[in-house]
């Protein structure tokens, strides 16, 4: 028997429609078991596809499962706040006092802030706290090789757990940065012999706007490069923290990420005197319609 499940594909961290990060949306997902949803993932090809259900508790708004083409994470930070989005647009829910929704997922429940405004709605999710450890030197030495560059040595790489476990790793420049061509099968070597999602680097402007040139590398979950990184960009902010890169009483700052694959992403990252970070942006619906199965 054909079923249909409401869908759909919402562009995270723009207001300009194909700019952003895009995450698939399935609405009322119960009748879906973990086969389906990862068949459904590996489907639509895009980095994240995401799985409304209903929450397990009363002190969250609905309950989220999110697969990437190959695997499911136990928190990702793109398609939190492009599956706030949705829900919100469907009508599925309404932002509590404070403007907070509340999402459950694998690694709990995660805060997200809704803010309505003139430049239309902004999103916010708190990061899950950070498990920072250090990345052996001889592993930082197979990275450099892969990576084809040298490695900043005043900022020693580390693994950053919030969920999904990133290698963080800053490079001497933005240039360096966008210049960057890893070689795709030994990086998902690498990460799968750490047990790692993948590796996030970033790179300083000196002025501007921007702060950052931020670029994700995932090819063990079967994305080559993630176009906008959530959770890669908030674990970027808890290794600058952790590594007193940041001004002691807190920041706000603005990164960028997607050029070197055609989008043009923007994040803003707020990090308090406390080292708690909270990751946003804007969302916009590319696609709307129906799944049928």
């Amino acid at each position: 028997m054909k079923r249909s499940h409401r869908y759909a594909v919402v562009d995270v961290f723009t207001s300009r429609p194909l700019a952003g990060n895009p995450v698939a949306v399935v609405f009322d997902a119960d009748g879906l078991d973990t086969e389906a949803m990862q068949s459904i993932a590996r489907w639509t090809n895009l980095s994240e596809t995401t799985f409304v259900l209903p929450p397990t508790t009363p002190a969250a708004d609905y309950r989220l499962r999110i697969f990437t083409p190959r695997s499911e994470l136990p928190f990702a930070g793109h398609p939190t706040l492009g599956s706030a989005h949705a829900v919100l647009e469907a009508g599925r829910a309404t932002p509590r006092e404070g403007g907070r929704l509340v999402q459950q997922c694998h690694i709990g429940l995660v805060d997200v802030t809704v803010e309505e405004g003139a430049d239309g709605r902004q999103l916010t999710f708190a990061s899950p706290s950070a498990q920072i450890e250090p990345l052996p030197a001889a592993d930082a030495a197979e990275l450099e090789r892969i990576l084809g560059c040298a490695l900043n040595r005043e900022a020693a790489p580390a693994i950053v757990n919030v969920g999904p476990r990133w290698v963080i790793l800053p490079l001497n420049d933005v240039a360096t940065v966008r210049e960057l061509q890893p070689e795709v099968a030994r990086l998902a070597a690498f990460e799968r012999r750490l047990g790692i999602t993948g590796v996030t680097v970033f790179g300083r402007y000196p002025q501007g706007d921007v702060a950052i040139e931020v670029r994700t590398f995932a090819p063990s979950c079967g994305v080559e490069e993630d176009p906008v990184c959530g959770s890669g960009n908030a674990s970027v902010a808890a290794f600058q923290w952790e590594r007193g890169l940041l001004p002691a009483g807190g920041t706000t700052y603005v990164a960028a990420q997607g050029r070197c694959v055609g989008r043009d992403g923007r994040v803003k990252v707020q990090v308090d005197a406390d080292g708690r970070v909270r990751v946003g942006g804007s969302c916009i619906t590319c696609v709307e319609g129906v799944l049928a199965l």
